[in-house]
């Protein structure tokens, strides 16, 4: 699976996010948006939002979102 995880720095979720996928052992890349505008408007053209955390996996997304999420969209993929 390709993860991808866009985050902003400061986002206290973001880090959420982070914890729980290194604590689930999920492979994924961490883009940081705020640092690289390309992949800021990626990340609003996935998601059609500018909120962070956004993850997308094989083309799947969601955006907004706190880390008790998590569990379940994994599941269902």
């Amino acid at each position: 699976m390709k993860t991808r995880l866009f985050i902003k720095p400061y986002c206290g979720w973001c880090h959420k996010a982070i914890r729980w996928l290194d604590d689930n052992d999920v492979q994924y890349e961490k883009i940081d948006v705020i640092a690289d505008d390309a992949a800021f408007e990626e990340m609003i053209r996935l998601s059609g939002q500018d909120k962070a955390p956004v993850l997308e996996v094989d083309g799947k997304v969601l955006a907004d979102f706190g880390p008790e999420e998590l569990p379940g969209f994994f599941k269902n993929l």
